[in-house]
C-alpha cells in the first residue's frame, strides 16, 4: 500500500548572498512577491497539494521564517478590535488549521543533501517532499507539487520535478538520462550534478521540487562531498536510482528562479499583473512607462570633488 504524503520539508538555511544586502538581516526566503513572501508561496503550495506537516531547516539567523508561521496574538487582538477582520483572515489564514510546522537547525552550510538529512529525525520512514522557496512555480490552478502527488500516489515512487533548460545552462542544474514512459512523465536512467553542455545527457533540469522515499537518507548516508564541497542531493538520487525506481515529471507551469535578481523581478511584475486589487492599476502603471526611459543615462553622476574626506 503507497503511504500518503504528508511531510514537506523546506531547506531555508543558505545565506542569500546573491541579495545581499537586502538579506544581511532578513532571509532570502522572506523577501516579497508583491504582497507575501516567498516562503509563503511555498508553503501554501505543498498545503493545496496535502501536505499537513511543514519542516523547515534552519539556522540562527532564520528567525523571521519561524516568527511568520508564529501566531500574532497581540496584531490578531488589535485587528480584531479595530474591526479589520478582513486582514484577520488573513493573518490567521498563514498556517491552516489542521497544519503543524517544525524546525530543524543546519549546524553547518554543506549543501542540499546535508539540509535534507538534517530533517530525517522528523520525516522519519515516511514519503516527504522537499521544496525550495527559491524555485516560485506559477501552477495555473494546479500546483506543480499537487501535479508531482498525482504521479506518485500513483507510482509510489520518488518523483523529480523537471523542465526543459537551455542547453547552455546545463551547468547550472541536475540533469537527468530519462525515457519518455508517457506524456510528460520520464523513468530515470541517471541524475548528473551541473554537467557542461558538451556532457550533459538531456536539457532535463532538475528544479526545486522533490518527492523522496525515506530510503535517500541512507543514500545520504553514504555520499560524499561533491561539486563545491557539498554533499548534494543529486549524487544520493543517483544511489537511490540502483536500487529504487525514479521518476521525473515535467510539470505544468511557469517557473520564476527567484534566487537570481532578474528572475525575482520578473515574478514580482508578473504576479502584480495577477493581483486581484492592484492588477489594473499596475497594468495602466506600466503602460505609462512605454517606451522605458533609460534612467541611468537621465541621473547625473555624483559631484566626486564634494565628497567629504
Amino acid at each position: 500500500m503507497i503511504q500518503k504524503l504528508k511531510k514537506a520539508v523546506f531547506p531555508v538555511a543558505g545565506m542569500g548572498t546573491r541579495f545581499l544586502p537586502a538579506t544581511k538581516a532578513n532571509p532570502k526566503e522572506m523577501l516579497p512577491i508583491v504582497d507575501k513572501p516567498l516562503i509563503q508561496y511555498a508553503a501554501e503550495e505543498a498545503i493545496a497539494a496535502g501536505i499537513t506537516e511543514l519542516i523547515f531547516v534552519t539556522s540562527s539567523s532564520k528567525r523571521a521564517i519561524e516568527d511568520h508561521f508564529d501566531k500574532n496574538y497581540e496584531m490578531e487582538s488589535e485587528l480584531e478590535k479595530r474591526g479589520k477582520f478582513d486582514l484577520l483572515e488573513i493573518l490567521r489564514g498563514v498556517v491552516p488549521k489542521g497544519v503543524s510546522c517544525v524546525y530543524v537547525r543546519q549546524p553547518e552550510a554543506l549543501g542540499l543533501g546535508h539540509a535534507v538529512g538534517c530533517a530525517r529525525d522528523v520525516v522519519g520512514d515516511d514519503p516527504f517532499a522537499v521544496i525550495l522557496a527559491d524555485d516560485l512555480i506559477d501552477g495555473g490552478g494546479r500546483s506543480c507539487l499537487r501535479q508531482m502527488v498525482e504521479i506518485y500516489d500513483q507510482r509510489g515512487c520518488s518523483v523529480l520535478g523537471v523542465e526543459q533548460v537551455s542547453p547552455d545552462e546545463t551547468d547550472k542544474y541536475g540533469i537527468v538520462k530519462a525515457r519518455e514512459i508517457s506524456e510528460r512523465l520520464y523513468e530515470m536512467d541517471s541524475i548528473v550534478e551541473k554537467p557542461r553542455p558538451s556532457d550533459a545527457p538531456s536539457d532535463l533540469g532538475v528544479v526545486g521540487r522533490y518527492i523522496l522515499t525515506p530510503r535517500i537518507f541512507q543514500m545520504l548516508e553514504q555520499t560524499r562531498r561533491g561539486a563545491g564541497g557539498e554533499i548534494q542531493l543529486t549524487d544520493a538520487i543517483a544511489r537511490l536510482l540502483a536500487e529504487e525506481k525514479v521518476y521525473a515529471y515535467r510539470f505544468h507551469g511557469k517557473r520564476y528562479d527567484c534566487g537570481d535578481k532578474l528572475g525575482y523581478l520578473k515574478a514580482t511584475v508578473e504576479y502584480a499583473l495577477q493581483h486581484p486589487v492592484l492588477k489594473d492599476g499596475f497594468r495602466r502603471y506600466l503602460g505609462s512607462l512605454l517606451p522605458i526611459p533609460d534612467t541611468a543615462a537621465a541621473v547625473p553622476a555624483p559631484d566626486k570633488s564634494r565628497a567629504s574626506g
